[in-house]
């Protein structure tokens, strides 16, 4: 596949945001996965991947192979503030890790191929990021992922899990998405291990949503690889 040169200018500048932590971080959690306790969003955007009515981009229209012009359930925190346990708080802040991943995985494949999927999917963990750094900023927990640049992470698990993902993923488009399934069977499995025990109105929110449209980008990820 063809290079792109600069055709996202905004994915690279939100790819300062950064993403998450993956599988490898859910040691630290003691059981509990990478993606913190329950969910909860913190911006009412919608998730430009979610299936849509309108013309799709890729292969068809709406849902299909591509994306379409509709709109989604967006993060909007509107529950509202719980508890958290120190070992929900460790998750949420695994989760947010996990989010800039993501985010600059599909970042970096975007300009790599040309390929809609990563741009529109990459634009998405950009809000996640956002919704999950809200949730550690209204409980007070400390931000991993702050000031890190795209592609960095402090916690060295963490690092070497992108580092090797991103090797995967640029070796070709098919290989690229099938990093973008792995990613997103590991946000909905932690997603859902996190939701365990959580009591938290607004984490529970948030990560709700997550799930919902990790679910929606495994779906797209597979029918583009299915093509």
């Amino acid at each position: 596949m063809k290079a792109i040169t600069r055709r996202t200018a905004t994915l690279v500048t939100a790819g300062a945001l950064g993403l998450g932590g993956l599988a490898v971080a859910a040691p630290a959690l003691a059981g509990v996965g990478p993606f913190g306790p329950g969910p909860s969003a913190t911006t009412t955007t919608a998730d430009p991947s979610a299936p849509g009515k309108g013309s799709g981009y890729g292969m068809g229209s709406g849902y299909g192979m591509g994306f379409g012009g509709g709109t989604c359930m967006g993060l909007g925190v509107t529950a509202e503030q719980g508890t958290l346990t120190d070992a929900q708080r460790t998750t949420l802040a695994s989760v947010v890790q996990e989010e800039k991943l993501a985010h600059d995985l599909y970042t970096v494949f975007a300009v790599h191929y040309d390929a809609a999927v990563f741009d529109h999917i990459a634009v998405a963990e950009s809000r996640h990021l956002t919704a999950v750094r809200a949730l550690l900023q209204r409980y007070g927990a400390t931000d991993p992922t702050a000031n890190q640049p795209a592609g960095t992470f402090t916690d060295p698990a963490v690092q070497s899990t992108y580092d090797k993902l991103l090797a995967q993923g640029r070796q070709n488009l098919s290989a690229a998405l099938a990093v973008g399934q792995q990613v997103e069977r590991t946000d909905i499995a932690d997603l859902k291990a996190a939701l365990n025990g959580l009591t938290a109105p607004d984490v529970k929110q948030v990560y709700t949503s997550l799930l919902a449209a990790s679910e929606r980008h495994l779906t797209v990820f597979t029918r583009w690889a299915n093509r």
